[in-house]
């Protein structure tokens, strides 16, 4: 498939850019999910009485992809039942009533004097891509390919979202440090910082960065979404192209969120594995938006009522951004290790048009990032032809949604795309299953 910088121009709606984050107060409870990360879900280790501190581990890595999991505030465990989640499955959840005294397990900074040890502290830390793919950071960083381009994603292209933006003004040091441990370890040929032109406080904080470090680049780039898309990154950065089936190391790059980076300072200097986040909560709803320091398992509701609730009943409430962000069944859910904002939207920001029939413009094929045609998946999806889906590039898309955006009949084109890649991947197990008989 052919990389451009096809894209769409989407309204930054950036209003809390300015605003340094603030902490909130415990809640009462959290109910943390079991699966907060691509791979097998975490396999508890506690039960209904235990008494947890800030940082104990509740949850168990459970296979090669997965990630440990820790508790974010202070209490005792009331039980762990199914939660209903934002895909609509229900997966096991640590519910833990806080005591308020907000206790730090007895923690200390991990001794590291190897890779392997690096390693193995960023998977005992917890941590999952923070830019909202959650996949276990540690085995990105497992690898015995060169790493000849170290891509730190600073981009944060959907609107509203200024979680990242604040790290990068507010934990900058953190940031600078962070590539000078990675780079002790993994032996990087070159940082890039990547990062849209929008953000000017934020490029002034990096290109300091790079001043010191000679190992160091800023790439300012258009502000287009989807520029933080992880094979988008990487071609607008280094020219490489990253092809279906492959992951970035194949082409001697890796990519990693700046709020990741950030973090994994903090963790190496105290010890605390990963159990707050910064997001940024906004929306027309929304009557104090701002960015928020949450403990992960915080009911969304209680991070509302600390931006002073509602104006007016939300119409939808997403984890993430409006393009790529994904609709929630109620305020209850909690804020997840990957969540990095969380929109209240009033009816006339989730209104969607009539939709009318195809005209077979282009225009969803001359927006697509990647370079694959919408209609053409959406054509052998209604067949039922997978050959013809596979053809069309349905393992490339990204569900970054510009196509739908910008298509003048309306139509659905990401939901579209989303059902047929289901209806490809099971194809394609079928397949397996019959070769293998």
């Amino acid at each position: 498939m052919a990389f451009s910088l096809h894209g769409v121009n989407v309204p930054h709606r950036k209003n809390t850019a300015t605003i340094p984050a603030v902490r909130m107060p415990v809640p009462k409870t959290v109910s943390i999910p079991m699966v907060m990360h691509i791979g097998k879900p975490a396999k508890p280790v506690v039960k209904a009485g235990d008494h947890v501190d800030i940082g104990t581990l509740i949850a168990e890595q459970d296979g090669f992809i997965s990630s440990p999991i820790h508790s974010s505030v202070s209490g005792t465990v009331t039980k762990i039942t199914d939660m209903l989640v934002s895909t609509g499955a229900f997966v096991p959840a640590v519910v833990i009533e806080s005591d308020g005294e907000n206790t730090k397990a007895d923690l200390t900074p991990p001794v590291i004097n190897s890779k392997e040890d690096f390693i193995e502290a960023v998977k005992k830390s917890g941590l999952v891509g923070l830019g909202g793919a959650g996949f276990p950071t540690y085995v990105k960083f497992n690898t015995d390919k060169p790493i000849e381009h170290f891509i730190i994603n600073g981009t944060e292209c959907e609107p509203y979202i200024t979680s990242d933006t604040r790290t990068m003004i507010d934990d900058a040091d953190d940031i600078a440090e962070a590539i000078e441990i990675v780079d002790k370890y993994l032996n990087v040929g070159q940082f890039i910082i990547g990062i849209e032109k929008n953000k000017k406080e934020a490029i002034e904080k990096m290109n300091a960065i790079a001043a010191k470090n000679s190992k160091v680049v800023v790439k300012v780039l258009p502000s287009r979404y989807p520029q933080g898309g992880e094979k988008v990154l990487i071609f607008n950065t280094t020219k490489k192209t990253v092809k279906a089936g492959k992951l970035p190391i194949d082409v001697g790059c890796i990519v990693c969120n700046c709020t990741t980076m950030a973090f994994i300072t903090k963790y190496i200097k105290t010890g605390m594995p990963l159990v707050e986040k910064t997001i940024t909560v906004d929306g027309a709803c929304v009557k104090e938006p701002k960015n928020v320091i949450v403990p992960i398992g915080t009911a969304l509701k209680d991070v509302f009522d600390f931006c002073g609730g509602f104006k007016e009943e939300p119409q939808k409430i997403l984890y993430g951004g409006p393009m790529m962000g994904i609709s929630v069944p109620n305020a209850e859910v909690p804020v997840l290790k990957q969540t990095n904002a969380i929109l209240a939207l009033n009816k006339k920001e989730v209104y969607a048009p009539k939709q009318t029939a195809c005209i077979r413009c282009g225009t969803c094929l001359n927006t697509c990032p990647l370079g694959i045609n919408p209609e053409a998946i959406s054509r052998a999806y209604d067949l039922r032809d997978m050959p013809k889906l596979k053809k069309a590039g349905i393992e490339v898309c990204m569900e970054c949604g510009c196509c739908a955006y910008n298509c003048p009949a309306s139509r659905p084109l990401v939901q579209i795309n989303k059902m047929a890649k289901i209806a490809y991947r099971e194809y394609k197990l079928e397949q397996e299953k019959e070769a293998n008989k």
